[in-house]
């Protein structure tokens, strides 16, 4: 039996003896794994996950331990040290000899860190390990100050997924690039200043073409020079500029590297050394090295291919990349900067809509090429797929979202010989022959074919695979329920269970998490289970509904009242202005005709609270997924145009929806003639006034692509309104998925708008008087959550900046005036004068 010694054992690594175990059906080979890192391969694409809950244990890749399997032996801690190519031996750090007959290099990458003045510092790290997050947060959770800031070197990939983790962990991130802008190699100058206005808005400050002069110490902060002269007051700072190929033992044992770096190989993945192969980040394939996970996997598995007697040759491999960054989507496939000769570019910038596309095309426009989607990815599997290949229909249509157009893109488009993994290079001819022989959902298809295992960008295809091939898929919410969100508002409305302790034991499995639990809350507080920060279901919530106010970017929060159809009295409109005054708030007056105050502590809410709640206020849920706002014009009241009191309607509307939980945001209004002042046909429910009645609109919604409401009725009076309006809206309750707007929801039903009629107008369905009962007790049981809390001391008792010291201000907010109010002063960025 022949001995293969694998220098390294990370995702690469193990990807090479997983090929190697199941092609060597004849045991030829015996493996030895030397391993630097104390823990078995992880998923090191995932490593941003890991903020989620800090568990190291969930990252691991399935089998690298390689139990109960005596041809691999895996010695982890104690990484190779020399080679010594005559005697054909290795020797690690801590003595062990090992003699090989073949040898594979896989000792990955080390993080770039340009030689700044300071770089060394204590809080200043790299963001590479398990371990190095663990040291950022030990970091981050140090005592005696509010939100902080810290700064990533580096707007590529690596440094926006730093990010991330930092905004994670309750850090302000700074993210410093030298290039043109954020993630130069992936994304285009119109993409890029997309991407730029999105992170920006996401709490992510960023900072392009300019570079960090240096960094110093002043007692436990860390101050930071940019080349462009802004200072940035930091509590720490993370390297993630790119990587460099660790090819130290290449050079010490006398192999061939690139002129660029990296460990020389041929297209078979062989150094000069015919006996040493080398795989992954510290390979240069013909001098060109690749950082990402997926042409390290095609070298594994040409290297394991040549070690059992195979021919196998290097691909050219697949670099598309996708990032989905605090809710943005970026990626980019095939020629994304349009090198080809002849290539042409086809753009649709939607500003408005937060949107940029770009496909490239051969000249006759037949042939993809590549592309770039920036704020909507959702095309990305698809297009990826069918690089190289014919497009099915004109480029600008493709992308252009147009609904009439006809021209969205399905899986039947793709031929068999598209790539629908790039990761481990798997087709949709692979996937659908498995399919075929029984793999009847996507877990099943990943563990027989590879796809989707790796970064997983490529699983809602996997999906869409199944659909397409008869196979109906699993609809579970997450990993501890296999029952949909609908399924589980069915079983606690009927059950009457009120703790999600008890659903997840009857019903579930595990612990829950950050998808379960919110998605839980909300049924309890949908079914009338209480106020949400009572017993258990105060852990359930987000951070907002957890404040009832919504935070700010400078860890400061808004207080929004309820004002029901923007009417609202002098005395009142003074309380606010009083309020405002005296806690010193930003005032605002938005777009769904409410005041916003911003700018109060958490210390501050609850006395906030009682002035407004004194004055007849009460909460706007502008927190919580709820009913937010009806919006209106002044209607027949005043306008010599209106021809109903959209006004009077409107008010009517809002107190009797205050309150109502429901899958994502509620947002409606009521327009007093055809002129439509009041833009009812942009929310989820919109009323317009007819000279006969009323007319109802649905499913309409401004969010990533903006959508008009459809008539669902017309001409009714206002008890027939009322009453489909509140069937809608616990049918939308009963029946969406979680995080789902009513404009998607509606356009998934079998049957769409048809259906919907049929159900709340029709009773097809015979559900409308459990939908009329449900609203009613809705109705009848309303509390507003602000007097909640201050009618409850132990409620009360969660407002503190600081839990050990109650009533200390929190050091790290400040403020500077603008337009005669007081704005946030944002950590480490420079006040700007005479804008």
């Amino acid at each position: 039996m022949r001995t293969l010694v694998v220098a390294g054992h990370g995702m690469v690594a193990h990807r090479l003896v997983e090929a190697v175990r199941a092609d060597d059906l004849a045991g030829a080979w015996r493996v030895v794994v030397l391993g630097e890192e104390r823990r078995p391969a992880y998923d090191r694409v995932a490593l941003t996950s890991y903020v989620d809950g800090w568990d190291a244990a969930k990252l691991a890749m399935p089998g690298a331990g390689y139990e109960g399997d005596e041809r691999v032996e895996l010695r982890l801690g104690d990484p190779v040290a020399r080679v010594d190519r005559e005697r054909k031996t290795v020797v690690t750090a801590a003595g062990f000899e090992q003699r090989y007959d073949a040898l594979v290099l896989a000792t990955g990458s080390r993080p770039f860190v340009p030689p700044v003045k300071g770089h060394d510092l204590p809080g200043v790290f790299v963001y590479r390990t398990i371990e190095d997050l663990d040291a950022i947060r030990e970091r981050a959770a140090r005592p005696g100050r509010g939100r902080r800031a810290a700064m990533v070197v580096g707007g590529g990939l690596l440094g926006l997924e730093a990010a991330k983790a930092l905004r994670d962990m309750g850090l302000s991130p700074h993210v410093v690039e030298m290039g043109p802008r954020l993630m130069p190699l992936q994304v285009d100058e119109g993409g890029g200043a997309l991407l730029r206005r999105l992170i920006t808005g996401l709490d992510v400050t960023v900072h392009t073409g300019t570079s960090t002069d240096a960094i110093e110490a002043d007692g436990d902060r860390l101050f930071a020079r940019l080349g462009n002269g802004t200072e940035l007051d930091l509590d720490l700072v993370v390297f993630s500029a790119g990587i460099r190929p660790r090819d130290d033992l290449a050079r010490e044992s006398g192999l061939d590297v690139g002129q660029r770096g990296g460990i020389l190989v041929d297209r078979s993945c062989r150094t000069s050394d015919e006996n040493i192969y080398a795989i992954g980040e510290c390979a240069a394939v013909e001098g060109k090295v690749y950082g990402i996970v997926a042409p390290g996997y095609a070298m594994a598995e040409v290297v394991a291919a040549q070690l059992t007697g195979r021919e196998a040759t290097f691909p050219d491999p697949d670099t598309s990349t996708k990032l989905k960054l605090m809710g943005v989507d970026v990626a980019s496939f095939g020629d994304a900067h349009a090198v080809t000769e002849g290539a042409l570019e086809v753009v649709v910038n939607d500003a408005v809509g937060g949107t940029y596309k770009k496909l490239v095309v051969s000249d006759d426009t037949k042939t993809l090429l590549g592309g770039v989607l920036v704020g909507d990815a959702s095309e990305y599997n698809t297009l990826r797929a069918l690089v190289g290949e014919r497009l099915p229909a004109d480029p600008a249509s493709i992308i252009s979202n147009a609904p009439s157009s006809g021209s969205a893109i399905g899986v039947d488009a793709l031929p068999d010989a598209a790539q629908i993994c790039s990761c481990n290079a798997v087709t949709k001819g692979a996937i659908t022959h498995a399919i075929g022989e029984g793999c009847d959902s996507v877990a099943k298809v990943k563990a027989c074919t590879r796809a989707g295992t790796a970064c997983g960008s490529c699983v809602p295809l996997l999906g869409k695979l199944l659909t397409a091939c008869g196979v109906e898929q699993s609809k579970a919410l997450c990993e501890h329920f296999t029952q949909s969100r609908a399924e589980l508002f069915e079983i606690v409305r009927a059950t009457r269970i009120d703790r999600f302790s008890e659903l997840i034991r009857k019903h579930g499995k595990g612990d829950g998490c950050a998808i379960c639990k919110p998605a839980v809350a909300s049924i309890l507080a949908s079914l009338g289970n209480g106020h949400i920060l009572g017993g258990e279901q105060a852990g359930l919530q987000d951070t907002n509904d957890r404040y009832l106010a919504n935070m700010q970017r400078n860890g400061t929060y808004s207080v929004v009242p309820r004002i029901p159809g923007g009417e609202i009295t002098p005395e009142k409109l003074i309380v606010i202005g009083e309020v405002a005054r005296d806690f010193g708030l930003y005032t605002k007056i938005t777009g769904g005709q409410r005041i916003d105050l911003f700018g109060a502590t958490v210390d501050q809410l609850p006395r906030i609270w009682r002035r407004l709640v004194d004055a007849g206020f009460e909460s706007g849920h502008a927190y919580g997924k709820a009913l937010r706002t009806v919006k209106s014009c002044v209607g027949s009241t005043w306008c010599r145009y209106g021809v109903q009191d959209s006004v009077g309607l409107a008010i009517e509307l809002e107190l009797r929806y205050r309150g109502l939980r429901s899958p994502h945001k509620l947002k409606s209004a009521v327009s007093g003639c055809a002129r439509e002042c009041a833009e009812a046909r942009s929310k989820d429910f919109g009323v317009i006034a007819t000279e006969k009645g009323w007319n109802l609109y649905v499913g309409g919604n401004g969010g990533t692509t903006p959508r008009h409401a459809d008539l669902i009725v017309s001409d009714v009076d206002s008890e027939t309104l009322i009453r489909t309006i509140d069937r809608f809206l616990m049918f939308y309750i009963r029946t969406a998925d979680r995080l789902q707007r009513t404009a998607p929801w509606i356009e998934e039903l079998e049957g769409g708008l048809d259906h919907l009629r049929a159900v709340i107008v029709d009773d097809s369905l015979g559900i409308c008087a459990e939908l009329d009962a449900a609203m009613a007790e809705h109705v009848g049981t309303y509390a507003d959550e602000w007097r909640g809390v201050l009618e409850d001391p132990e409620k009360l008792a969660r407002f503190s900046s600081f839990v050990n010291a109650p009533g200390v201000p929190d050091p790290s907010i400040s403020f500077r005036t603008e337009r005669e109010q007081k704005v946030p002063v944002m950590l480490g960025i420079p006040e700007v004068v005479g804008r």
